[in-house]
């Protein structure tokens, strides 16, 4: 495994090659992974440069990419609840466990607050975004996914400190901010 050190700096996801992210994530996640319930969510969105974020080595290589999504809770009436999904979190294979998820989540979350952006959600491990970022399932009771998926992994994280809750469906936002 790969030690931190090796790995020098955050940068802007945007500086990145596309192909390099796409490799890195099929490294990560295998091919099969645009059949996710998360993929559908953010479905044709493009992914937000304020927030997405890349870690390189001291050489200039993916080393890791977290992008953030502009996403809805769309409720019956049709209207919409703005909210920004979080990952994929992709390391890659020889530098998993050595932090970097971690410092890019920390990177983006900060940035997120930063900006006074909408609420973050996730599919994710609510022991592990719970312990280190706050993002808990209290909340998305109401809300519903596009495909499979567990409703404790369901998770928000309001950057303001405000509850989110609601009912509806999540999926692509009609109108992307950021």
């Amino acid at each position: 495994m790969a030690d931190r050190q090796d790995v020098s700096r955050i940068v802007p996801l945007n500086n990145v090659p596309p192909q390099d992210i796409e490799r890195l994530l099929d490294a990560a996640f295998g091919t099969d992974r645009h059949g996710r319930t998360a993929y559908l969510i953010r479905d044709g969105m493009p992914w937000l440069p304020a927030l997405s974020v890349a870690m390189l080595t001291e050489g200039g290589e993916l080393a890791g990419s977290l992008q953030c999504w502009p996403v809805a809770l769309t409720r019956s009436d049709g209207s919409q609840k703005p909210l920004i999904m979080v990952g994929p979190v992709a390391v890659a294979p020889e530098h998993q466990g050595t932090g970097l998820g971690r410092a890019m989540m920390d990177a983006a979350v900060a940035a997120a607050r930063t900006c006074g952006t909408e609420p973050l959600m996730m599919i994710g491990d609510p022991e592990y975004y719970g312990r280190f970022w706050g993002f808990s399932a209290e909340g998305t009771a109401g809300w519903s996914c596009p495909g499979p998926y567990e409703p404790r992994r369901l998770l928000a994280l309001p950057v303001d400190g405000s509850p989110v809750n609601g009912q509806g469906m999540l999926g692509p936002r009609r109108s992307p901010a950021i």
